[in-house]
Parts: C-alpha cells; structure tokens; sequence
C-alpha cells in the first residue's frame, strides 16, 4: 500500500477497532434476543470465516498442512468457541456493558498467565495494576442488584471462563506454530471455532426452541453487522495498525472498547449505570493501563519492537 496513503488508512483503523469492537457487545446482545447464543455465534463464524477463505481459494492460496490444522484448530476453539461462545451465552444475563469491563481485566488474566507459564512476574507497575483491578472487579460485582442473582452469578463465571481462555491461548499462540499469513490463519480459525460452537448449540438443543420465522429485524441486522465489521472489518483493520503502529498505540482499544460499549448499552438500550459501577470501571481502566505501561517500560528498556 503507497505510504503516503497511511495517514488516510490509519485513523480509519483506529475508528473500526475503537468503535466496532467496543459495539459488538451490544450487537450479541441484540443477536440474541431471538436467536440461540450457541448457534448464532456459531453462524457468524463461520460465515466470516468462510468468506475470508474463498479470498485465497480464488487467489489458489488455499493450503494447510497437518500441523497447521492442529493448531489453527486449537486456536479457534479457544479464541471463538471458548472466547467469544461463553461471552455471548453471558450476556444472556450481564448487561453488555458490564461485559466490556470485564472482558477489559484481560490484560491482567494474561499477566498472571506469563507469570505462571514463563517465570515472567509483573513489575511493581504491574503488580500495583493487578491489585487496582482485581479491587475495581470487586466492586463492580459487589452491587447490592447483582448479589443473589443465580442467573447473574452463572453468566459472569462464563463470562470470566472466557476471558481466561483467551489470555491462555494468546500466550500459546505466541510461539505456535500456524500460516504466516495471520488471514489465513485467522478464517481458519473463525470456521473451526464456529463449527465447534455450531455443534455445542446442535448438542445442547437449541434447535428445537429456535423459530427462524421469530427473528427480529433487530437480531437479523445485528448478526449481519457481526460477521462483516465485527468479525471481518475489526480484524483486519487490527492486524493492519499492528503493521503500521506501535503495538502499545493499538493496545489503546483495551481502555476505549468497554467506554464505548458502557455508552452504547445506556444510550440504545437503557443499561443502567450507577456511580459505584462508575468508580469500578475507572478502577479497572487504571488497573488495565498500569499494566500495559508495565509492558510499555519492558519493551523501551530491552529496545524490542514486536510486529
């Protein structure tokens, strides 16, 4: 791509994975209004990953070896079946909102993970980040409306399951072995995690309650808006920034995601925001930002740039 073009393509970029990403919460949660959790995300998957792969089908780029079905297979299940199907079944129960901040501790999960997985414990910045946001977690789920609430309580442990999931297989991702084109890989993984999420919905009967005649517009436009900006759009528009930017500056999602979805959920559909959920939201914000700082110093000091 001519360069000079980057100063064009790069704030769009930022746009999409700031606002796209930050609304797919509450796009799944009007997907599943008149959709089965399971089979819908199983659907959207795989449609996006289907798409992205007739690409190099017509190119006649369309291989995988052995070792790279094994893998890509692994990591789709855990990104999409495991992180996305367990986020999804959620917020059946936790506002759209809510998710985001949670899905936003990620950073920690995956500090806590390093440190169990490679001996690489957290700096002080790091350690003050993971106390900061395990207190802000605390509050946050402390509320006297959440308390009580077995449904609550059921979806934030998916929701939780997920976000561990996820930070596990990105460390494992990091030195396994898969396509080195991440586009490739990347439908690979979204058709492999969404056929496994299909068969979880099949096994679990969603089928026989599910009525393709009682989908709402709604959840219709908001699947649509899944499969090609959520899934499609966002990604590439993320794996572009990590060619163009510093990874820290595309790591800023992680602080705009979960403001953007606590706004679209009060906005377009009446979440409620209070101001302890309020005090717990910059609590983890400052916890996330503490640890990727830790993150920012390591790389300044070692001189490592990480594409």
């Amino acid at each position: 791509m001519d360069q000079s073009k980057d100063y064009i393509w790069i704030p769009i970029a930022f746009f999409i994975t700031y606002i796209v990403w930050g609304s797919t919460y509450l796009a799944n949660t009007w997907a599943i209004e008149t959709c089965p959790p399971f089979l819908m995300a199983g659907f959207r998957f795989i449609v996006a990953g289907a798409l992205m792969l007739l690409y190099f089908f017509l190119r006649g780029n369309l291989t995988l070896s052995m070792t790279h079905f094994k893998h890509t297979f692994l990591a789709g299940f855990m990104f999409f079946s495991v992180g996305n199907g367990l986020v999804v079944w959620g917020l059946q129960y936790v506002e759209s909102g809510i998710t985001a901040l949670i899905i936003a501790l990620q950073p920690l999960t995956v500090a806590l993970f390093m440190w169990a997985m490679k001996g690489v414990k957290p700096t002080k910045f790091g350690w003050l980040g993971l106390f900061i946001g395990l207190f802000g977690m605390a509050l946050l789920i402390g509320q006297p409306q959440f308390i009580g609430d077995d449904n609550w309580l059921l979806g934030l442990m998916a929701i939780i399951g997920a976000m561990v999931g996820w930070a596990y297989i990105s460390i494992w991702v990091s030195t396994a072995d898969l396509p080195k084109n991440v586009f490739l890989s990347s439908g690979f993984q979204m058709l492999f995690g969404g056929i496994v999420l299909a068969l979880i919905g099949l096994a679990l009967g969603e089928h026989q309650t599910f009525d393709p005649s009682q989908v709402s517009s709604k959840s219709l436009w908001s699947l649509v808006f899944l499969i090609i900006a959520g899934s499609i759009m966002a990604f590439s528009a993320f794996n572009y920034l990590l060619t163009k930017v510093s990874p820290v500056k595309v790591t800023t999602s992680t602080y705009i995601n979960p403001i953007i979805a606590l706004f679209l959920g009060w906005w377009l559909n009446n979440e409620g925001i209070t101001a302890t959920s309020m005090i717990a939201s910059g609590l983890l914000l400052i916890g996330v930002f503490l640890i990727n700082f830790s993150k920012m110093r390591k790389l300044r000091s070692k001189k490592v740039t990480k594409l």
